[in-house]
């Protein structure tokens, strides 16, 4: 069972049991799944393609990147109502994520990178970002990355 159809059992499940934030979460990811497979406005003549596995846990990371910056947003805010909602959506989202890495894990892999490419100013942040975001891929928020790596680089962590 693909994953987009395995989230289509859950949506069903999640309505069954009257999970109304579970619910509403998966409709939304499916609806953004759909739009990810219809081709754009500036090729009509495109055929829609189905997402595969990958592709559709893209779309999930995109989603959750978007709880966190609402979530962000609405602390600002003091909107503590919106947060929790928020909070509680992209719990639902990262169910279906792999593990994020902790910091700590970030941190060993960039100084693996570290030593391979020999960067050790800020300057080389360039050599290595592009590496190590190809390693980790979605299995780490990009700015906590960005943090790390700056952090290693310029010396302010052992």
């Amino acid at each position: 069972m693909s994953l987009k159809d395995s989230l289509a059992e859950d949506l069903k499940a999640a309505m069954r049991a009257g999970d109304e934030v579970r619910k509403t979460t998966l409709r939304l990811l499916l609806t953004a799944i759909t739009r990810a497979e219809v081709p754009g406005e500036d090729d009509p003549a495109a055929a829609r393609q189905t997402l595969d596995d990958e592709q559709v846990l893209t779309v999930i990371g995109s989603q959750a990147k978007q709880r966190r910056q609402s979530i962000e947003a609405f602390k600002k805010a003091g909107r503590d109502d919106l947060v929790q909602r928020e909070q509680l959506e992209l719990d639902v989202l990262q169910a279906y994520l792999p593990a994020q890495l902790t910091r700590e894990d970030i941190a060993a892999e960039a100084r693996k990178i570290m030593d391979e490419t020999g960067a050790r100013s800020p300057a080389d942040k360039g050599k290595v970002m592009p590496v190590l975001m190809k390693r980790i891929g979605d299995r780490a928020d990009g700015r906590m990355v960005n943090e790390v790596v700056t952090e290693l680089l310029s010396g302010s962590a052992s």
